[in-house]
């Protein structure tokens, strides 16, 4: 039979901003915080390490661009306790800015991990959340700065109140297919796969959390996306200011509101402060 214990994932959190999410996690959430990592290995020693800290994070594997990986994760879910509570989609991938990778098979990867991964994350573990779930979609600044890049027909559609999920899909469809004709910037994107990445992740959240404002039968389910800053792990090659425990006090602040906050819902929050697209 499930339990009713309180339950939160962490995606990607083997190392970096993730592991100390679920460090956070575990020092302050009431219930089991499960690390997850597409490599058993890594994800079980990045358990032993915290373990040795005094906590007691339990592992799951989990690679968000596997649909098995996902389901596998929501049977356990669902066996287990019945439910989720708080989920943090923080798995991402990055290029380098050197990296010698045709610009398109970056676009590809890159969309499919941090856009299309989540998403199929959030497909499949959000019939799962309770009342007062919390959900933390991981975006960054840069979307800011690529939405300021982009055409104003572009603009347009990414702040649209009324946009749905089909119309973003379509949108980084959109960037997908000018990435594979070289064709980026003519079709008015600025040329950044990370960046667009996390457009997509903030207007995906947007769309969610007005979805999820309309279930009666799951009151105060509440979902953001925010940006940890700038922090030194190794998608930024160690060259940020932010150690990861810096990093990750935003997503834990968003993780742990309390019971029916008006705000934030659907917003994107950095420095723990809601942030809007630019006029």
């Amino acid at each position: 039979m499930a339990s009713t214990r309180r339950v939160a994932v962490v995606t990607g959190s083997n190392k970096g901003i993730g592991f100390a999410i679920v460090r956070g996690l575990c020092k302050q959430f009431d219930g089991d915080v499960y690390l997850t990592a597409r490599d058993e290995g890594l994800g079980k020693n990045a358990v032993e390490a915290l373990k040795k800290e005094g906590l007691n994070p339990l592992f799951h594997q989990l690679d968000i661009s596997d649909p098995t990986s996902i389901q596998n994760l929501k049977t356990f879910l669902h066996k287990q306790y019945g439910g989720l509570d708080v989920l943090v989609n923080n798995a991402g991938i990055a290029y380098k800015v050197d990296s010698p990778a045709p610009f398109a098979e970056q676009a590809e990867l890159t969309l499919k991990v941090n856009f299309w991964g989540t998403l199929n994350v959030c497909d499949a573990l959000f019939p799962l959340l309770r009342p007062h779930a919390r959900v933390v979609n991981m975006s960054s600044m840069v979307s800011t700065m690529v939405y300021k890049g982009c055409s104003d027909a572009i603009k347009h559609r990414i702040k649209d109140p009324d946009i749905t999920m089909d119309q973003i899909k379509d949108l980084i469809r959109e960037f997908e297919f000018a990435a594979k004709a070289n064709q980026v910037e003519e079709k008015g994107w600025l040329k950044s796969a990370y960046g667009t990445s996390n457009v997509g992740v903030r207007v995906m959240s947007f769309i969610q959390q007005r979805e999820l404002s309309k279930d009666t039968q799951r009151p105060d389910v509440i979902v953001n996306s925010c940006c940890p800053g700038y922090v030194a792990t190794d998608m930024s090659s160690h060259k940020g200011t932010k150690t990861i425990d810096e990093g990750a006090v935003t997503p834990l602040y968003l993780a742990l509101l309390p019971p029916n906050v008006v705000s934030p819902k659907g917003e994107f929050v950095s420095e723990k402060m809601v942030e809007h697209w630019p006029s």
